[in-house]
């Protein structure tokens, strides 16, 4: 018996230990170097359509050149500059600093004709806050990676000059606002505070209800508030405020009126008087724990055992040089811009261009709701930056173990350029249903065919707020290109009160999933059989 005992542990152990060795194996390969197109990969590239080089007139911006024009802005721009993160409204920054695309009249020169190479450039956004006319400028900067010249091009694309309020908010500007709010506004009402909201200085969260106004210039934004714990996007307690930021001087901003349970109030001092005064709906909110309770994306049951893994047999079928990637009858450029995320260009199949520029352009969201700030709601998640917000991605969750990963970089409302490790995936994996099969069981003879369908994908996934979009880009074998969004994350939510389910659905007691809209828009320049351009919003579903 102790024999046999013995042999079934030494088998158990081999089974571990094998296990160990293969998990080991994926994650050794997995996080080598991608198959950048050395030795025998190289051939390959270059038969699969691969140009040498040529698709770097499309890639973005390296660290070492975001530096160098920043470098050159301050230097020459005239004026003095701030950093965005210490910047006031009434100060001069860089907001944004990305790859200027050239024209592509001399792309399609360069990659087809043999001609020159376009001057690789750099496109910035710089707020003039301290001026006499505070406007938005967008600046062309070269060549680089040396820059000795920028060029204002702002009247050229927009036909004037952009006005100061136009400009997107700088988080900078978020945290001044939370510091009016517990210096000034939250001291005015400290009976409400304490007793219906247990306010402690640190544990509310405010959301903004975008866009600021009803009409051109508008700088004021309703905020509303949230337990500051995990998930708090589904712990709403009712408290809004309106606040007026269109002054250039901070110490100006001022709250214009204030929204609680259904109630609306002039100011703090409003809201204090009649809570004093016996005369506000109260609605008690429970406290939630620090991890969210049931906001938390902790695993309610315990973890089964491991699901399937993909398996490459002899290893990948892509190859990735630089921003170029080829497979099977494939090949694209590919980059990630800070604004408007994920893009591809020079789409081939079989060698031949049918896609210019497939690219991100914005998503939006509409709520609607019965408090303030969220029926006003009208997100362009442009603003947040979808290539800004592209989070590094977990291997086996977000992509397969084995896919390549890949960094992104950005400068967008930040002092020095962002480097998000691993944020970007490619891989291929089986499509999971056939290109073509038939079966036919005739007469005079039974026969079945059919073709396996594997497809590639190139992934990111943007943390936008409450909400992670998953982005992919898929390609398959028959010469078809599809877009896919995924969203996942959190529901917005609002205070539950009143009519409210007339606008959404009853999550929690005091919690209301808002009804919404989401419309995701791309850019498509299409380029079969000659050069035409269509820019469309795609279905929500898609």
């Amino acid at each position: 018996m102790l024999k046999m005992n013995m042999k079934w542990l030494c088998a158990l152990l081999a089974i571990c230990i094998a296990t160990a060795l293969i998990l080991g194996w994926i994650f050794r390969t997995g996080q080598e170097n991608p198959p950048v197109c050395e030795s025998q990969h190289q051939d390959l590239c270059l038969k699969n359509g691969g140009q040498d080089g040529h698709s770097l007139v499309f890639a973005d911006l390296t660290p070492e050149e975001i530096v160098q024009v920043k470098k050159y802005l301050w230097n020459n721009i005239g004026v003095p500059l701030v950093e965005p993160p210490r910047a006031k409204p009434s100060d001069n920054c860089i907001y944004s600093i990305v790859l200027h695309l050239p024209p592509k009249a001399e792309v399609l020169e360069f990659l087809d004709h043999q001609g020159r190479k376009p001057t690789r450039q750099a496109q910035a956004v710089v707020y003039f806050g301290n001026q006499e006319d505070p406007n938005i400028t967008e600046y062309v900067v070269g060549p680089l990676p040396k820059p000795t010249y920028h060029q204002d091009i702002t009247v050229q694309k927009y036909g004037g000059m952009l006005p100061y309020y136009r400009r997107f908010f700088l988080r900078a500007d978020f945290v001044k606002i939370n510091t009016l709010f517990v210096t000034k506004e939250y001291p005015k009402a400290p009976n409400f505070m304490r007793w219906v909201l247990d306010y402690n200085r640190t544990n509310f969260l405010g959301l903004p209800g975008l866009p600021p106004g009803f009409k051109s210039g508008d700088r004021k934004v309703w905020i509303r508030l949230f337990q500051n714990v995990a998930g708090y996007y589904l712990h709403p307690v009712g408290l809004e405020l309106l606040v007026d930021v269109s002054s250039l001087n901070v110490s100006e901003w001022k709250v214009l009126n204030v929204f609680y349970n259904g109630q609306y109030f002039r100011d703090m001092e409003d809201l204090e008087r009649e809570f004093n005064a016996g005369r506000v709906r109260v609605a008690i909110v429970k406290k939630a724990p620090l991890d969210g309770g049931y906001s938390s994306l902790k695993p309610r049951v315990p973890p089964e055992w491991p699901g399937p893994l993909q398996y490459e047999p002899r290893g990948p079928r892509y190859c990735i040089r630089d921003n170029q990637v080829t497979f099977m009858s494939w090949s694209f450029a590919f980059g990630m811009e800070a604004n408007r995320g994920p893009r591809i260009f020079d789409v081939r199949f079989q060698g031949e261009r049918i896609i210019y520029e497939l690219s991100m352009q914005d998503a939006s969201a509409l709520y609607g709701s019965n408090s303030p700030a969220t029926m006003v709601s009208r997100y362009m998640d442009i603003f947040w930056g979808f290539g800004r917000n592209a989070v590094s991605l977990t291997r086996g969750v977000d992509c397969p173990y084995l896919a390549t990963y890949l960094d992104g970089h950005y400068f967008l409302d930040s002092s020095q350029p962002i480097t998000h490790k691993n944020s970007l995936c490619i891989f291929e994996q089986n499509a999971e249903i056939p290109v073509r099969r038939h079966y036919d069981d005739h007469v005079l003879s039974e026969f079945y065919g059919a073709l396996a369908d594997s497809v590639l994908v190139f992934r990111s996934i943007s943390a936008m707020g409450n909400y992670d979009y998953i982005w992919d880009f898929v390609f398959h074998q028959n010469g078809a290109v599809g877009v896919w969004m995924y969203a996942s994350g959190y529901i917005q939510t609002s205070f539950f009160f009143g009519d409210a389910a007339d606008f959404g659905n009853r999550v929690e007691d005091l919690t209301l999933g808002m009804m919404h809209t989401h419309n995701i828009h791309y850019k498509v320049d299409v380029d079969i059989g000659g050069m035409f351009v269509f820019a469309f919003p795609s279905p929500p579903e898609m």
